[in-house]
């Protein structure tokens, strides 16, 4: 089990026994959910897909959908024009509050129920078929497959949706709404019930993540500059009522919705989502909701915390690494001949989460053969968080089991703390010297599935 899986798996059983919340039920359909369904998933910006718990449960996508379906009106009528109809501003109030501006009838944001109402009768369609299928369509390429409908849903929500009715009819008293509100809300219903799976919805953050691209697919949804605004609405607004103190704690653009879901998006660095039916009073996944808090604090996420990256993490991977130590003829024909037992793999900067997901990704392309030495070269490495030190260790550990030795060289013990839990390499204070100590295993003919005790962290 790679190392992101471990820690979402470790995640996922500290989070699994928390109670509290109500399953939906102002929508019967809802009110059948397993409030024990749980699952979390991570979306790279390199195209990795990483599951725990029931992350493969289908659920319905309901308010989910709603930074999806903004990015497509936004697409269809430019920044302007869509500002003009739905406001940015969050409303303090609930998500299917009457937030509607004084004399114009503009609802707040596009995130709570009135302006999402807005918004997919912005979608530019020739009428509610049409738009229902170029939605799905939209929902479908940030997902990375085709998705479907729950019709059970769909018609329980349809059946009891007055009170999104009645919104759609204030607007368009007030002129706000130029479609008939009738069709427009029988849209909006179908739109959010939509099946997706928590991975899905990983996949989709990961794709505002990636300023619009489909990591998964290589697919581009969206223009960057949409994605931009996006992110923005969700982290003033996605979160209701709840939304300033999930920025403060968090710190990152989030979705919620009323069937258990929850998407937040780091920025050029992973989408995540997790699904669990219990809500709390303001509409949100109490799982879920503790499960990202864990995991920004964890791991650092919070949009406040990011270092600017001005180089790739990963400075080299390769075989055929030689130190500057003498060698006889013989002995330099060995290790010649030996060119792919050793390999070496650097890094630099402040390794975070992505950095060390990315660091993890080169060690692996890299020990794919036969057992060898893997000189890990921290030296121009700054610092790296406990989460992320923890998860780098773990993947030596798992190298380690391969039959690989691990040599670090850093100039500081940032693994200290985790060699006490995976003691499964020798540290230096040199690549040079980590690289000559592998040299002399090799020409001694120590056999690399024999690890050696640690001699500290590196």
């Amino acid at each position: 089990m790679d190392p992101v899986t471990r820690a979402l798996d470790e995640l996922y059983r500290r989070i699994s026994g928390l109670r509290g919340g109500e399953v939906a039920s102002y929508i019967p359909e809802l009110a059948r959910a397993d409030p024990e369904d749980f699952g979390i998933a991570i979306t790279s910006m390199g195209g990795r897909c990483y599951r725990a718990g029931r992350a493969d449960s289908e659920f319905t996508i309901q308010s989910v959908s709603k930074p999806f379906v903004y990015a497509l009106a936004l697409t269809d009528l430019g920044p302007d024009e869509m500002l003009g109809r739905v406001g940015v501003e969050p409303s303090g109030e609930a998500f299917n509050a009457v937030s509607l501006e004084p004399g114009t009838g503009r609802p707040a944001n596009p995130m709570v129920n009135a302006g999402a109402i807005a918004t997919t009768a912005l979608v530019s369609a020739s009428g509610p078929e049409a738009r229902s299928a170029r939605i799905l369509d939209w929902l479908s390429a940030f997902a990375g497959r085709r998705l479907g409908y729950d019709e059970e849903v769909y018609a329980s929500e349809a059946a009891t949706g007055d009170r999104n009715r009645a919104l759609a009819y204030l607007m368009r008293s007030a002129g706000s709404l130029r479609e008939d509100p009738y069709e427009v809300t029988a849209t909006y219903f179908r739109q959010c019930s939509v099946l997706v799976t928590a991975g899905d919805l990983a996949v989709m953050a990961a794709t505002l993540a990636n300023g619009g691209l489909n990591p998964v697919t290589g697919e581009r949804v969206v223009d960057r500059g949409v994605a931009v605004r996006t992110l923005a609405v969700m982290a003033t607004c996605g979160m209701y009522d709840g939304a300033g103190e999930w920025l403060l704690n968090v710190g990152l653009p989030a979705k919620s919705g009323v069937s258990g879901g929850l998407i937040a998006v780091g920025p050029g660095r992973f989408g995540v989502a997790v699904y669990s039916p219990p809500l709390d009073p303001a509409g949100n996944s109490v799982r879920g909701v503790a499960a990202l808090t864990a995991m920004s604090e964890r791991l650092a996420l919070h949009l406040m915390h990011a270092p600017v990256h001005l180089a790739a993490t990963v400075t080299d991977t390769g075989h055929g690494a030689r130190s500057s130590r003498a060698r006889s003829a013989e002995q330099a024909a060995l290790l010649n001949g030996s060119s792919r037992r050793i390999i070496a793999v650097g890094a630099q900067g402040e390794l975070e989460f992505t950095e060390t997901e990315q660091l993890l990704g080169a060690v692996e392309g890299a020990v794919a053969g036969p057992p060898g030495w893997l000189v890990l070269d921290l030296m121009a490495v700054t610092g790296i968080r406990p989460g992320s030190a923890a998860m780098l260790a773990a993947g030596l550990a798992d190298v380690a089991r391969r039959g690989h030795r691990i040599v670090v060289a850093a100039q500081e013990p940032f693994l200290a703390a985790a060699a006490d839990e995976h003691p499964a390499w020798q540290a230096f204070a040199s690549r040079d010297d980590a690289v000559a100590w592998c040299e002399d295993q090799l020409l001694a003919g120590g056999p690399p599935a024999d690890p050696p005790a640690a001699r500290g962290g590196g």
